[in-house]
């Protein structure tokens, strides 16, 4: 269940109003949204006129020349916003060649999400404006051989989860894993580490601070590693990409305590 990027910018806007520590975060996002969505109108015209490549997986079926032409204007459109190191970074990534931009892109498109992602963020998250729309538009083609609840890979590509959501189901929660690279969400196990599978529910224990009532920091003593999960039995209005986002503290506290995500949102907090 993918937000619009009209829905994502309209939450971004709402929870400036209520977090003011992640005003210059969101606004960032709202162009990184525009580009996107300029990056989605001309993939879903390029589509139109091709077929995807055969592939059983969803990175099978992606084609890095298909994005390339379109990563000087979604780029150029967030050096306006872009905090000073990032628009010198952008400004001279611009500058490279066709080739080198396809490289790093193809790199991404086959590692992106996972655990041997790339080692620069900057890199990444351009990477990531540019193959976020492409993974979403594709996603819904690959077809998923066991519908009931899947590992903690992504049925479609493999990729890790990004955030966790509690979806309203009966007279509880039923819990998904969203994942960070084509944003294809899959049920998942209630009590159950999403990295490395302990079942232990001592040592899997769960935060919630007062400011994010409605977003869960789900732990595991075993691996260390940890989960955002956005509850939307209790905040239905949440849009949990960007809810994400914005809940910077959890990310200082996850830090300060020795847990790491599992994987990254796209602006690292």
């Amino acid at each position: 269940m993918i937000a619009t990027y009209d829905a994502r910018v309209e939450r971004a806007q709402h929870l400036k109003t209520i977090y003011s520590f992640a005003s210059e975060i969101l606004d960032f996002y709202e162009a990184i949204c525009a580009a996107q969505a300029g990056v989605k109108v001309g993939l879903v015209k390029a589509l139109r006129g091709s077929r995807p490549l055969a592939g059983e997986t969803l990175r099978e079926r992606m084609d890095v020349d298909l994005v390339v032409p379109y990563a000087v204007d979604a780029w150029s459109g967030i050096v306006p916003v872009s905090p000073e190191p990032l628009k010198e970074f952008v400004t001279e990534y611009l500058r490279g060649s066709k080739e080198r931009l396809a490289v790093s892109l193809q790199a991404h498109m086959d590692r992106g999400g996972t655990d041997e992602g790339s080692v620069d963020s900057r890199e990444e998250l351009l990477a990531r404006i540019l193959l976020e729309p492409y993974a979403e538009l594709l996603a819904p083609q690959i077809t998923v051989a066991n519908a009931e609840v899947s590992g903690n890979l992504c049925p479609r590509c493999n990729g890790r989860p990004v955030v966790g959501v509690l979806r309203l189901e009966g007279d509880g929660g039923k819990r998904f894993l969203k994942c960070s690279f084509c944003s294809s969400e899959w049920e998942f196990r209630r009590i159950y580490c999403a990295y490395c599978g302990e079942t232990r529910e001592g040592s899997l224990p769960v935060f919630v601070a007062e400011k994010f009532p409605h977003i869960r920091v789900e732990a595991c003593d075993t691996c260390r590693h940890c989960l955002r999960t956005v509850d939307l039995t209790k905040d239905g209005n949440a849009v949990p990409a960007v809810d994400d986002l914005a809940a910077i503290p959890l990310g200082l506290w996850a830090e300060e305590y020795g847990y790491r995500r599992i994987h990254g949102n796209l602006l690292g907090t």
